[in-house]
Parts: structure tokens; sequence; C-alpha cells
């Protein structure tokens, strides 16, 4: 189902020249790029804590790292961001597949 939004006009010109196309068209490609954006996000997190602990985080689970650590702080939140990371890459790629038809 189509969604409307209204726009103050000054925003046509920008799509004119920004995106080269009308504002259905520009808003399309903004939210593919700001879903892209947010992919290569995740996608440093993970790499920058697989790098950390020289392992994938299957394997940071599976060896009881935060357990290891005696629950310190600082694992944890890398536990919880390394997930969040992995969940974000999981739900950005489907999303994309669901509009891939619009890029």
């Amino acid at each position: 189902m189509p969604v409307s939004v209204k726009l103050p006009n000054e925003f046509q010109g920008i799509y004119k020249h920004i995106f080269k196309s009308n504002p259905e068209k520009g808003t399309m490609q903004l939210v593919i790029h700001e879903l892209r954006r947010r992919l290569a996000e995740y996608r440093l997190m993970e790499k920058k804590l697989n790098n950390k602990y020289n392992m994938a985080f299957e394997e940071f689970k599976s060896k009881k790292m935060v357990e290891e650590s005696g629950h310190s702080f600082e694992v944890e939140e890398d536990f919880c961001d390394w997930e969040l990371a992995l969940d974000g890459i999981d739900t950005i790629n489907n999303e994309l597949k669901k509009i891939a038809k619009y890029t």
C-alpha cells in the first residue's frame, strides 16, 4: 500500500538537484541509502569485535567469554553490541531484499 507524505515545496527543487528525480523516487533512494549506511555501520562494529577478540561471535559465545571475564562490564557490553550488530545485519539484509526491485 502506497504511503503519502506531505513535503514543503522547497523539497521539490532539492530532489531535482540532488537526486535528479521526483520526490517519490528520491525518497526511495534516501531509504535505500540509509539502510546501506546502517548496514555498513553494523558490519564495521562486527569486524571491530571480531578483531578485538580474534574470533567470531559464535565462538565468543560458545567459549562463554562473558562468564570467563567475571562478567566484566566491557565484555558484557561488547557481547550486547555484537549481538545487536549481527541482528541488525540480518534485519537490514532482509529489508533490502524486500525492496530490491526498486534499486
